[in-house]
């Protein structure tokens, strides 16, 4: 069931306007070549977004709680051929994002010359807080356009999880299914189809 929700006043942006002058937009592989050679370091907070480099927001406590609670549900709950991977890249054919949590096919070393592709991931789960809206809209549009096959925000701002399936790709990419769990409620894991699980909210949730 398709859920509307007021955006909280805290959470509105002002419109971004870009400079006169032309942008320049990298490919992954220019991207990953700066990481190669040292242009980009381990200690820039920095993700590939669409083909930006964007910075990434600095970690709250709420942010890394609930992180760690995703992770000490989902462990013992994941079948034996996945694995959990925290803040981690991903690779899709415009992007390079690092979402806060994603369960991907096993095993660990599987990834040791390259960071996981879209056929390789079951979940996405982001943390927002201050990010909400880019997750909910940019972050979904990536997500959607990969074909991630479910996508969710632990919303922290609003005491809920929001789970985004059925992705649609092309020209506007969209997930076409959302549902929003709240705290006394409990969502289904699922992970290529398949209900393997369900979780409290109030489990994965800081407060």
């Amino acid at each position: 069931m398709s859920v509307a929700i007021k955006t909280p006043p805290k959470l509105t942006t002002a419109p971004v306007e870009l400079p006169p002058w032309l942008l320049y937009r990298f490919t992954v592989k220019q991207y990953r070549h700066m990481n190669e050679i040292g242009i980009l370091t381990e200690n820039d907070r920095v993700e590939l977004l669409e083909g930006w480099i964007t910075t990434k927001m600095p970690r709250t406590p709420p942010h890394d709680a609930g992180i760690s609670l995703v992770q000490a549900e989902l462990t013992p709950r994941i079948p034996a051929e996945w694995i959990l991977r925290i803040q981690s890249a991903i690779n899709t054919s415009d992007s390079e994002p690092e979402p806060d949590v994603a369960v991907v096919r096993g095993p660990a070393r599987r990834y040791a010359k390259a960071h996981p592709k879209p056929r390789d991931i079951g979940l996405l789960v982001e943390a927002a807080e201050s990010t909400l809206l880019n997750d909910r809209n940019f972050k979904g549009r990536i997500y959607a356009r990969a074909r991630i096959p479910v996508y969710w925000i632990l919303n922290l701002v609003e005491n809920k999880v929001e789970v985004y399936t059925q992705p649609k790709s092309g020209r506007s990419p969209v997930y076409q299914q959302r549902r929003d769990y709240g705290i006394d409620e409990v969502v289904p894991l699922v992970i290529e189809d398949q209900e393997i699980a369900r979780i409290p909210v109030r489990d994965l949730l800081p407060f």
